[in-house]
């Protein structure tokens, strides 16, 4: 049994959900998030919280039901105090700004690198190297981060790339001169 998956998502006062079967709409201040999910897992309401419990006792249906209660608890966090990831570019002569629904790159290529801003998610970049990512879906918060870290990750030799604040990327030492 997953630990996970018994404890109960508490939903706050200003949450509305709304169960229909096997799909979840969370409406809350900050916007509105829908999912459905598995059909081996059920999901009750009751008393101010969501309950996951699994239908039968199959490995699949005692995997899922940890995943759903996790989305589900993600879904409630979204759109009660949403979600934050910051980016930090560096390099001499990288640096990004943000142009209508576009991210425009500049990371040391012969080209400009331009990235689609999905819907949902704002994008703010100060002094051109401090990139903040916000918005009240999880998944495609940390999935835009990604995406804008793959671009150039952060290299060990020179430390230059992208990277996520608080991740460490290890430095190496270079190649030593006799």
């Amino acid at each position: 049994m997953s630990r996970i998956g018994k404890l109960p998502v508490y939903i706050p006062e200003k949450v509305k959900c709304n169960i229909d079967g096997n799909t979840v709409s969370v409406e809350g201040p900050k916007g509105k998030l829908e999912q459905t999910f598995h059909s081996s897992v059920e999901i009750v309401e009751n008393e101010g919280k969501i309950e996951v419990k699994p239908r039968e006792n199959s490995r699949i249906a005692r995997a899922m039901y940890g995943t759903a209660r996790s989305i589900i608890n993600g879904m409630v966090v979204g759109v009660t105090e949403g979600y934050k990831k910051e980016l930090e570019i560096a390099g001499v002569g990288f640096k990004g700004e943000v142009k209508g629904k576009i991210i425009d790159l500049s990371l040391g290529y012969s080209h400009p690198i331009h990235h689609p801003i999905p819907e949902g998610v704002t994008v703010k970049i100060d002094g051109g190297t401090k990139m903040t990512v916000e918005g009240i879906d999880k998944q495609v918060v940390g999935q835009l981060a990604a995406a804008v870290k793959q671009y150039f990750p952060m290299e060990p030799y020179k430390g230059k790339g992208v990277r996520i604040v608080g991740e460490y990327v290890r430095r190496k030492e270079g190649k030593k001169s006799a």
